[in-house]
């Protein structure tokens, strides 16, 4: 299912139930986010960010308000549409990577390959190479350094071309030099791809990589922040 990496959301809001509390996370969230465009998500811990990545990505669905990815509204979509569209159009990179620990770096980046039912041996070991590990295409996750077990993350999530990325704290579990090494080759390559990016981090100085910085407290976005002021 082909899309256009084009994102909107209306109206987002979204909550939960913790004993009988209700916490609202999100509220009345407008967002459009252009073809190609490299968006930060920044606020401090529980401020909704994440949440409204999830919702963004499809991983969860909001309690009130709709989401459109390309032309397709998200939740009118089957879980079968939903699902393909997530698989060829989409891709995700996670804090903790998420690799598979008793499969290769070469086999964790076909993963996705696998599940859409293509086998994309070569092109899985194309996508380690855009990310600097082709001598490691044999080597378990246990093997590797974290930097490398998240390049190998970037890896599995170009493999299928994705129109979207979503990275949440794609940094979070590295040291500085090597966190500002993976955002530059992240958003370089996701550049190279025209791909829309959406990055979720509670580092402030890591935005200043991306085209918009986006400031979410409380749950709304109280702040729209240009870093290509020309375009201003």
């Amino acid at each position: 299912m082909a899309i256009k990496a084009w994102i909107r959301a209306r109206n987002i809001n979204h909550g939960y139930t913790v004993g009988k509390k209700r916490v609202e996370v999100l509220h009345g969230i407008d967002l459009d986010i252009k073809k190609g465009e490299k968006v930060f998500l920044c606020g401090p811990s529980g401020a909704g960010k994440t949440t409204l990545m999830y919702i963004l990505a499809g991983l969860e669905r909001a309690d009130k308000g709709d989401v459109f990815i390309g032309d397709a509204a998200l939740y009118a979509l089957s879980r079968k549409k939903q699902a393909a569209l997530r698989n060829e159009g989409m891709s995700y990179i996670f804090q903790n990577y998420y690799l598979m620990p008793e499969l290769t770096a070469l086999e964790n980046v076909m993963v996705p390959a696998m599940i859409g039912g293509k086998d994309l041996a070569e092109k899985a070991a194309e996508s380690l190479a855009r990310v600097g590990l082709e001598h490691r295409l044999d080597h378990l996750p246990a093997e590797l350094s974290g930097g490398e077990q998240q390049r190998v993350a970037i890896a599995r999530a170009l493999v299928n071309s994705p129109q979207v990325i979503f990275a949440d704290e794609p940094t979070g579990n590295l040291d500085s030099k090597n966190g500002e090494h993976v955002m530059e080759m992240l958003l370089q390559l996701a550049d190279e791809d025209n791909a829309t990016l959406v990055v979720v981090t509670h580092d402030d100085s890591l935005a200043q990589y991306g085209d918009r910085k986006l400031v979410i407290k409380d749950g709304v976005i109280f702040d729209e922040i240009e870093n290509n002021t020309s375009n201003t």
